[in-house]
């Protein structure tokens, strides 16, 4: 049982730690002070910062897969259909966040090489980002079924989640991100925008290791 415990809190941190290197990838791309043209961030960064973020998205994916051993001891008690469906979509949305991730390596080189180059920036780099968009559009429809079969069974108290997990699900922060992003400025900007899809996995995570840190567990 105590067992049991130990890795259930470790799941839950190793999916903060996830969170927090690629946010810490995503700041090597793009933080720099008094600015939040992020484009123009990545055109300046470091061969070894654009090299450090692009690792980040390996090592960051491994911590947030393992983190998704807490999310399947919380819905233990659910349907299989519920737990399988909840694993499927949750497990190819962050290994997408991985991919995404490192995908930008190729936006920051043409970037770079556009500033170098005195070539057109938005030009040089439409490829790289247009090929990232489209990775994109395949998350969406996973997060759309993520969510709904998330909050339906947390709702309906068939998981060990408590209710009050729903407040930091990642679906209400994404929904107010264009909102968020109105009402701060400059480097807030630049760390919270930059960063923001891997801080609200962050929130969530440390949100469900607190609420299952003492949740008696059976031995199934």
């Amino acid at each position: 049982m105590e067992n049991n415990k130990v890795w259930l809190r470790a799941s839950g941190i190793a999916g903060i730690i996830g969170g927090l290197i690629l946010f810490a990838g995503d700041m090597l791309f793009y933080y720099k002070s008094g600015s939040t043209d992020l484009l123009k961030h990545m055109s300046g960064a470091s061969d070894l910062r654009i090299t450090l973020s692009g690792l980040s998205a390996l090592f960051a994916t491994w911590f947030y897969l393992f983190g998704l051993v807490q999310v399947k001891v919380a819905f233990s008690t659910a349907s299989i259909i519920a737990r399988n469906t909840v694993l499927i979509c949750f497990s190819g949305i962050l290994i997408a966040y991985g991919i995404v991730h490192a995908e930008y390596v190729a936006i920051a080189i043409t970037a770079k090489l556009a500033i170098q180059n005195q070539l057109d920036l938005e030009l040089f780099t439409s490829l790289a980002s247009s090929v990232n968009d489209l990775l994109r559009l395949f998350v969406y429809p996973l997060f759309a079924i993520l969510s709904a079969v998330f909050i339906y069974q947390v709702w309906k108290r068939k998981t060990l989640y408590p209710r009050w997990i729903l407040f930091f699900y990642p679906l209400l922060p994404f929904l107010l991100q264009g909102l968020i992003a109105k009402v701060i400025s400059g480097d807030a900007w630049t760390i919270i925008i930059g960063g923001f899809l891997n801080l609200i996995l962050v929130v969530f995570f440390v949100a469900s290791t607190i609420s299952l840190w003492n949740k008696e567990l059976t031995n199934d």
